[in-house]
This record gives C-alpha cells, sequence and structure tokens, in this order.
C-alpha cells in the first residue's frame, strides 16, 4: 500500500520541492496551496501530485481539504505543516495587524492544520507529524522578535504534543528546523520591508543594517529546498524519529549552544513524557 502525505504551503520552496521529491518517489502527495488552478498547470505531467486549496488561516478551508483526502484515501501517513512566512522588523515597529497576521499563519495556521488532519493521520498505521519551524524556534535573533516568538510557539506545542501522541496514537513528531534557504521566503521578508516604508529612519536603523550585513555576509551559498526535501526523505525513514532535525551543518552550528546536551531532543521529551505520563 502506498504512503500518502498531506503539506501545507506547496506551492513554492521547501514545500514545493518536497511534494515533488515524494510524488517521485512514488507516494501520493496532496499539496496545499492557495494558487490552485496555476500549480496544477505548471505540474500536470507529475504523477501522484495533487494540489488543492489549503488556506491554513481559515478552519473551514482546512477542515474541507482533509474531508476530501478522507473521501479519496482514508488516511494519510505523513502530515507537513509547514506554511509560514518571515517578518523583519522589531517589535517597537510592528503594527498589531502585522503582528496578528504572522501569528494567524506561522502559529495559528499550525494549529488549524492539525486539527483538521488529525483524525486521518491517527488512521495510519504509523503516523508522522511534521512542522517546518526555523533556527529561530530555538534561537531568538534581532530585529526577527516576531517571527520567532511565533516559531518558539510551533516548538512549544509539538513538543508537548509528542510527549503523548506516540504512545497514544502512535504518531511521531517532527520539527524541521532550517537556516537560511534559497527561496523567495528572505525576498519575501524584503519586499514586505520595502512595501511598509522600507528601512525606516529611526534608533533601529543602525542596528538593523548592521544585522542584514551580517546575515548577507553568513548566508551567501543558502541551503537549497531540494536539499530540505531530500533531508525529509531520509527523515520518514528514520528510527527513532527524532523531535528535532536541523537540515544543514550551518544549521546545526548556528544552534550548538541551545542542543549541545541533546541535539535531536528525543531524551528531554522521553523524559518529560515519563515524569508527568510515567511512560
Amino acid at each position: 500500500m502506498g504512503k500518502i502525505m498531506a503539506i501545507t504551503g506547496a506551492s513554492s520552496g521547501i514545500g514545493l520541492a518536497t511534494a515533488l521529491k515524494f510524488a517521485e518517489l512514488g507516494w501520493t502527495v496532496y499539496a496545499g496551496t492557495r494558487q490552485v488552478e496555476r500549480d496544477r498547470a505548471l505540474y500536470a505531467q507529475q504523477a501522484n501530485l495533487h494540489f488543492m486549496e489549503m488556506e491554513v488561516t481559515s478552519p473551514e478551508s482546512m477542515d474541507k481539504a482533509f474531508a476530501e483526502i478522507d473521501r479519496n484515501e482514508g488516511r494519510i501517513d505523513v502530515l507537513f505543516c509547514n506554511a509560514g512566512f518571515g517578518f523583519l522588523r522589531a517589535l517597537g515597529q510592528a503594527t498589531m495587524e502585522e503582528i496578528h497576521h504572522v501569528f494567524d499563519t506561522n502559529v495559528y495556521g499550525v494549529m488549524h492544520t492539525i486539527r483538521a488532519g488529525l483524525p486521518l493521520l491517527r488512521k495510519s498505521a504509523s503516523g508522522h507529524l511534521i512542522a517546518t519551524t526555523s533556527v529561530g524556534g530555538l534561537v531568538g535573533q534581532p530585529f526577527n522578535e516576531i517571527y520567532c516568538a511565533a516559531k518558539f510557539a510551533v516548538e512549544g506545542l509539538l513538543e508537548s504534543l509528542a510527549t503523548y501522541y506516540k504512545p497514544t496514537f502512535n504518531i511521531d513528531v517532527t520539527l524541521l528546523e532550517p537556516g537560511a534557504i534559497a527561496t523567495n521566503f528572505n525576498s519575501t521578508v524584503l519586499g514586505h520591508v520595502q512595501q511598509t516604508g522600507g528601512i525606516l529612519e529611526d534608533e533601529y536603523k543602525p542596528m538593523l543594517m548592521q544585522y542584514m550585513d551580517a546575515f548577507a555576509k553568513r548566508n551567501v551559498v543558502p541551503q537549497t529546498p531540494e536539499s530540505v526535501a531530500d533531508v525529509m526523505a531520509k527523515l520518514v525513514d528514520m528510527e527513532p524519529k527524532p523531535l528535532r532535525i536541523r537540515t544543514s551543518e550551518a544549521a546545526e552550528t548556528f544552534v550548538q549552544y541551545k542542543v549541545s546536551q541533546d541535539p535531536t531532543g528525543l531524551d528531554g521529551m522521553l523524559n518529560t513524557r515519563k515524569l508527568h505520563l510515567n511512560l
């Protein structure tokens, strides 16, 4: 019986590369996008790949999408919560509307996806819940505090689910933690800065310019989405499956001080599980 994956945020970047990779490997892939007709036309020749509307900020959209998958397949084996976007503004500069927008997609969108997809994931013989966070979900960074806060929230959410999803539902839980990726993710972040007044002439500017210069020098050759998809292909076959996995050596180096005692996160999670559930 072939494996089935559902992915949010699959119209570009990591999500699209992963969808294509797994479809080529023979998986049935349901790829969430807000550009359904465009993406179906672009990848019409790719077998096993099914684009469908998944607006993660809308519980109704997610319920509708997973109801369709249920009718077609009756289960999913991997649920990949990948939709998200970056945000580069200091807390003192951002509007509350912008802050809510970041959390609506990056945090609540993950919650909506899990709530809608969990019943199908539970029908798998061995399900796997994966969410894209970031090294910014482990290490706070200047001018990324709103984005990092959102990714820290997702880290806490999945780490908590991991304490009981495996013994209760036989569902593994993994946080995928990339560093800088060569996608339109970064250009979208910088594009938003330009659309909302550019680099503001305020007390933050000198440090922000220093940050952006250091970031550019440190990430001259960012990781490709395709190499992250290769990590995903290895991840789904790992036993035991890690709670956390970085996708490059650069990402590993960036978080080394936070993860040196427990690189995969499994030891700490299992200790918490034993403490609270005696399992």
